[in-house]
């Protein structure tokens, strides 16, 4: 039977992508948030987008860096992307907070979280009317990097070992992989 769904849940029908962190830095500060809300736009130059709300943090180093990564995390990392997506960063420094190991990129000024699959250094385009009324970031990725035994030849590569496959956002601190349902402490 087709049932109605509540307007503000209707996202998760379609938001099931793999989760990314995005983090920033500009000025000396730092930051990493949780996004489900992301999707590549281009092949060549390679567009993402991504929504960052304009209370965060990370919105307010991206505004002032035109800077970030997309990290894409794994199952082992479900219960960080909760509690990183859960908290603000003004207050503390959510990477030292949370014990997160992290790499500088190698042409935007943001870190690389370390235990991810893959990294997207982003530099975001000037785009005032989309970020101020969608909270919507445009950007060119500027470089790529992967763990090897993750993905190889333009392609993910199936991962025998449930921790080390990409998570995808349900809402409500839940997530799927590829082989089932993954519940979170929020």
């Amino acid at each position: 039977m087709r049932v109605a769904v509540p307007l503000d849940k209707a996202s998760r029908i379609l938001n099931h992508g793999p989760t990314v962190l995005v983090t920033s830095q500009h000025a000396g500060r730092r930051n990493v948030m949780a996004a489900a809300w992301n999707m590549t736009l281009d092949f060549v130059p390679p567009k993402v987008a991504v929504v960052i709300d304009k209370q965060t943090l990370t919105r307010e180093l991206i505004a002032a860096s035109r800077s970030f990564v997309l990290a894409v995390p794994c199952v082992a990392q479900a219960a960080m992307v909760t509690a990183v997506g859960h908290n603000s960063g003004r207050d503390l420094d959510k990477l030292a907070q949370h014990g997160l190991q992290s790499t500088p990129a190698s042409l935007v000024d943001a870190p690389l979280i370390d235990g991810c699959l893959a990294w997207l250094e982003c530099r975001a385009y000037a785009e005032p009317h989309n970020e101020q009324v969608y909270d919507l970031f445009l950007a060119e990725v500027v470089a790529a990097w992967a763990e090897d035994w993750a993905f190889a030849d333009g392609r993910w590569i199936p991962q025998a070992d449930e921790s080390r496959r990409t998570l995808h956002h349900l809402g409500g601190g839940r997530y799927l992989s590829s082989s089932g349902l993954i519940d979170t402490p929020r």
